[in-house]
């Protein structure tokens, strides 16, 4: 293995499902400018994720619309002009 390619600043941060706004503690170097406080009480830094093992369809079962930023209205707009008329 190469040697110093990982970095060292692991810290305890608190990850956020947005879909259903589960939370859990990790250890993380991900840069983030938001903190939470979490149910122990302690203030942490937040990494929102858009979808996690508490919402993903092959862990839950069940299939599940995410819309979570326009993104098929945004592909729908960019791709009109090739659309069939």
């Amino acid at each position: 293995m190469k040697k110093d390619i990982h970095p060292e600043e692991y810290r305890v941060v608190v990850f956020k499902d947005m879909t259903n706004d589960h939370m859990f503690l990790s250890r993380s170097c991900a840069a983030t400018t938001e903190t939470i406080t979490y149910d122990d009480g302690n203030e942490y830094p937040l990494v929102k994720l858009d979808i996690s093992y508490t919402s993903h369809p092959f862990f839950t079962g069940k299939a599940q619309f995410v819309d979570t930023a326009g993104r098929i209205d945004k592909f729908k707009n960019r791709y009109a002009r090739h659309e069939k008329k």
